[in-house]
């Protein structure tokens, strides 16, 4: 029987795979915390040794279906269409598992949830996937799923019960991984950095967005993801969230909705990526205590 082992939301913005002078400048002569973060998510993972990452991936954008990664196998070179001049030449090279991603599908048919794998070696990566398992994967498979874009909060809920009950039939350990941002506005073009630390939270875009944020990041911490369900609609949703929140929303769902109670763990400081909120954080799904 399979068990969801771990879970993580995690960011992936282009600026963290930037070399460490560059980075170091931008932060005013200080790196972004979000950088030892995946280290320190990487601990947890060791600790609780899974066999695959399930990726929600806030840009893999798709309409009519949730779709699944089932591909055997990815290897090539990344660079990014939306910022090709900032990131270019991330390598990859892992392995997927078609068996659980058709698992998932199965288990959406039984279900009446719109979700199908999609096995093809010319399926475009996007750097939400690329950037995060080039930080975190040491051999472990990854499937990605994407965020249907024609979506209500409810069918992101249904995409990760489906989820959650097709690794209990499997015999698959897997953490999933949410990544993402949390408020997800960007800085104008021209917008003037009003903090000379890039990372700093007075440069996310909207001061409103940082107290939903670190209120969010509160409950996350208390394991009180019921009352960030309940709350959806009328506070962080008006946001958004990136990925109108589907990659926390299916996670969530994987992990029990509004019963789960798994307390969230920052591992790096809240941090601004061009006007929104970032923090890597883990959830302890098996607590000891």
């Amino acid at each position: 029987m399979g068990q969801i082992v771990g879970a993580a939301l995690v960011s992936h913005h282009p600026g963290l795979m930037q070399d460490d002078d560059f980075r170091v400048r931008m932060g005013d002569g200080a790196d972004s915390d979000l950088v030892p973060g995946f280290d320190r998510l990487r601990a947890h993972i060791d600790a609780v040794k899974p066999d695959t990452f399930i990726l929600f991936d806030t840009h893999w954008f798709t309409t009519g279906y949730h779709l699944v990664d089932a591909g055997a196998h990815y290897r090539g070179e990344y660079i990014s269409d939306e910022m090709p001049w900032y990131l270019h030449g991330q390598r990859y090279d892992y392995a997927g598992d078609p068996v659980l991603a058709r698992l998932i599908e199965t288990v959406a048919v039984e279900q009446g949830v719109m979700s199908k794998a999609i096995a093809a070696p010319t399926l475009p990566r996007h750097y939400a996937t690329i950037n995060v398992v080039n930080k975190l994967c040491r051999g472990e498979r990854v499937v990605t799923v994407s965020t249907c874009q024609n979506c209500q909060p409810r069918h992101y809920l249904e995409s990760g019960r489906v989820i959650g009950e097709a690794i209990r039939r499997s015999e698959a350990r897997v953490v999933l991984l949410a990544s993402g941002a949390l408020s997800h506005k960007f800085n104008e073009i021209d917008w003037v950095q009003k903090h000379p630390r890039i990372y700093h939270e007075t440069n996310v875009s909207r001061p409103e967005n940082v107290v939903r944020d670190k209120e969010a990041i509160a409950l996350l911490q208390q394991g009180r993801h019921d009352l960030i369900l309940e709350q959806w609609d009328a506070k962080f949703r008006p946001l958004p969230w990136e990925g109108f929140g589907a990659h926390y929303l299916q996670m969530v769902a994987a992990l029990g909705g509004a019963d789960c109670r798994a307390r969230g763990t920052p591992c790096s400081d809240y941090e601004n990526a061009r006007g929104t909120g970032n923090v890597q954080m883990w959830f302890d799904v098996n607590p000891k205590d």
